[in-house]
């Protein structure tokens, strides 16, 4: 059983792997890899596929456990990051998620960090897992990200609150 404090994420390629499932986060509108909190005595593995359910649509099953990141400050925490297969299912939104779609992975929408980092990890499909430190994600580009997104950074720090803005 892992910490209540880890996260799990989940990405998903097409068949060919040129093309990676994000969603757009209801709360703060940006595209990122399905994922969220371990429910109390979650396993990573089953945590990884219930997020991308939750927020994609897609019955998934997970294929390898790409890597596990760890946290380098208050805003992160130790991460699971699976790669997972469709099962079944269609693309639709959530409680958490306004939009899903798959993206080539030369044409990727403007992501919040680490999130390019991680598909990059995950597509070079190293023999072993990673275990590494979260990268991107400093305080420095927190203030960087303040100034040139107010708005998106104002919605993230009051979803931190417990307070979710979504539309």
């Amino acid at each position: 059983m892992q910490a209540e404090s880890s996260a799990v994420y989940g990405i998903v390629f097409n068949k060919d792997r040129t093309e990676v499932l994000l969603i757009k986060r209801r709360d703060i509108p940006v595209w990122v890899l399905p994922g969220g909190g371990l429910d109390p005595g979650e396993l990573p593995e089953v945590g990884a596929v219930r997020e991308v359910l939750e927020e994609s649509g897609f019955q998934t099953k997970v294929v390898r456990k790409v890597a596990e990141y760890l946290p380098v400050n208050k805003m992160t925490k130790l991460s699971h990051f699976f790669e997972c297969q469709i099962v079944s299912g269609s693309a639709k939104t959530g409680a958490e998620s306004k939009e899903v779609g798959f993206f080539p992975l030369n044409d990727l929408p403007e992501l919040p960090p680490p999130y390019r980092g991680w598909i990059e990890d995950a597509a070079a499909n190293h023999p072993t897992m990673l275990r590494k430190k979260i990268e991107g994600v400093t305080y420095w580009i927190f203030l960087k990200l303040l100034i040139s997104h107010p708005i998106l950074v104002g919605r993230y720090l009051l979803t931190k609150l417990g307070i979710h803005i979504n539309r």
